[in-house]
């Protein structure tokens, strides 16, 4: 499993740090079926599956830490192998990608996704 924290995120969190941007008002968890390796160059995963992207709940674990987490459901058939938080509920820019091996599911099956960008 590869977790990475994407070129476009570091950027994005660069220009909210400096002022030239600001943080969403919601990140969006989201889930794909293709196959691949995470990259730190990705943009979007594999191939985004046909659910909507969900609202990611945020909380700061600890004084350098932000998480997201966010449960999807499946609308049918299909075996999952990436996911990632992006700042917009379509398209959007895709801060944190995770690929693993497939999770096989079924009609209303669903994956709860846990993201943590430690700071250290």
């Amino acid at each position: 499993m590869a977790d990475i924290f994407t070129q476009a995120g570091e950027e994005l969190v660069a220009d909210y740090v400096d002022g030239t941007a600001s943080a969403p008002a919601n990140w969006y968890v989201a889930w794909g079926t293709g196959a691949g390796t995470a990259a730190k160059g990705d943009t979007t995963l594999f191939t985004e599956a046909t659910e909507s992207r969900v609202i990611a709940t945020e909380s700061q674990p600890t004084a350098d830490a932000n998480r997201f987490i966010g449960t999807i459901t499946a609308d049918g058939t299909k075996t999952i192998t990436n996911a990632g938080v992006f700042d917009a509920s379509t398209t959007g820019n895709l801060l944190l990608k995770s690929d693993f091996t497939g999770v096989a599911l079924v009609l209303n099956d669903s994956i709860q996704f846990t993201f943590t960008i430690t700071w250290s």
